[in-house]
């Protein structure tokens, strides 16, 4: 049985930060996706496990940091300069495939996600 496991979601006024965190262990790349009500689920950002690599989806580069702790079996993502367009349930995902940009295999794993709602 797959446990991803994510914490930290929570409410925060505009421009303000919260750090998502998501325990995932033994995964070659792992990311985050976000889902607004409403709309499709998007893809936020991806790392590659043994590299520490990451690409992020233009909404949030610059503002959102994919990292991992030493272990590797940690996930965060470091949200800063909060805008209320990111309000959205997110998900912490996981898999052995490749993902490419947002296109994630079949095969991925995902977190039952955590509610992100930033105040205008």
């Amino acid at each position: 049985q797959v446990h991803l496991v994510e914490s930290g979601g929570g409410s925060v006024q505009a421009g303000g930060s919260l750090r998502l965190s998501c325990a995932a262990s033994g995964y070659r790349y792992k990311g985050w996706f976000r889902q607004a009500p409403g709309t499709e689920r998007e893809w936020v950002a991806t790392l590659r496990t043994a590299s520490s690599g990451t690409a992020y989806a233009d909404p949030v580069k610059d503002r959102f940091t994919i990292s991992q702790d030493n272990t590797k079996n940690t996930l965060y993502l470091q949200m800063n300069t909060l805008k209320p367009e990111d309000t959205a349930i997110y998900y912490c995902t996981a898999t052995n495939g490749v993902p490419s940009g947002g296109e994630w295999p079949d095969t991925t794993d995902w977190g039952q996600g955590t509610q992100v709602t930033v105040l205008s």
